[in-house]
């Protein structure tokens, strides 16, 4: 399997559908390549929400194309930072797959099974500290292909991703249960959309209320890694093409000056707001898969 070089597997999993699992995912995968570490980090991101495959729009990769070898598919590179303390990340997904991002994916359950095993199985990672796979809502095929599929690998467990309100936190409840009927280790909760920053003076409002994860984390005693707001700035720095703002944001970024495109994403992600929130997030992620990886090697 094209796993066995892949040091740790984390799950970003959620319920509900909406909560901003692919930003999570995105952001998370930024943070751990900027974390400063010899050599630097290796990253991989694999997406396997099929019907919404939003991680190549989201690196700014919709253009690249995923190149077939005799061992397997090469996933495609993030284009590395000018800073060499930054690692690297590559990307798998369906979306580098299709012929037009509009094209929509109508598959009944075996075929997305099958799909999800040979992204499993034939996509040549290499060596790599954390592969983060981005996952649908719902506790539906891909997950439970996803499961057992990743049981022999000791994957380090599951990011749980909900948003502030009762109508999201009760539907994330369902994928905790999933988890541990599955055997799989709920490494931490991120309540995201998490109240919105205003870009004109930075006051945060609690437009989908605050607390429903934190509170939803202490009912089945699991950690809560942190809230992360709505911050606009942060939707112009991932939509950011060619120099061109979109003009739905172009009202919007008053107090911050429009991004270097010549930097890239990895070195632009440092200057949003949401960094340091993600960078707490993260240290908690690699301090929590430390923990559990030193308790499955302790029971082998």
């Amino acid at each position: 399997m094209s796993l066995e070089n892949v040091k740790n597997i984390v799950l970003v999993l959620s319920g509900k559908g909406g909560v901003g699992k692919s930003s999570v995912t995105v952001q998370l995968a930024l943070s751990l390549a900027r974390i400063p570490h010899d050599p630097p980090l290796k990253i991989g991101i694999l997406d396997v929400d099929l019907t919404g495959p939003n991680i190549p729009r989201m690196l700014n990769l919709e253009t690249s194309k995923v190149h077939q070898t005799v061992s397997g598919w090469l996933p495609v590179a993030l284009p590395p930072s000018t800073d060499p303390t930054h690692g690297s990340i590559s990307v798998m997904s369906l979306g580098f797959l299709l012929k037009d991002r509009g094209d929509s994916v109508v598959w009944r359950g075996p075929k997305k099974t099958a799909m999800v095993r040979q992204f499993l199985t034939d996509v040549m990672w290499g060596e790599l500290d954390y592969l983060l796979i981005d996952t649908p809502p719902g506790t539906s095929d891909e997950h439970i292909s996803l499961a057992e599929t990743l049981v022999p690998l000791n994957p380090r467990g599951a990011v749980i991703v909900t948003t502030p309100q009762a109508v999201s936190t009760a539907d994330v409840k369902k994928e905790l249960n999933f988890c541990k009927k599955v055997g799989l280790e709920v490494l931490g909760v991120v309540e995201n959309m998490s109240g919105f920053v205003c870009p004109h003076c930075a006051e945060c409002t609690n437009i989908f209320s605050s607390g429903g994860g934190l509170v939803m984390a202490q009912q089945f005693n699991v950690d809560f890694w942190g809230s992360v707001p709505i911050d606009p700035n942060y939707v112009m720095l991932i939509e950011q093409r060619d120099g061109d703002v979109p003009s739905s944001q172009t009202t919007t970024t008053t107090t911050t000056e429009q991004p270097d495109l010549k930097r890239g994403l990895l070195e632009r992600y440092g200057d949003s707001a949401l960094c340091p929130i993600f960078k707490t997030i993260t240290e908690k992620l690699v301090t929590k898969a430390a923990e559990v990886a030193a308790r499955q090697n302790s029971s082998t």
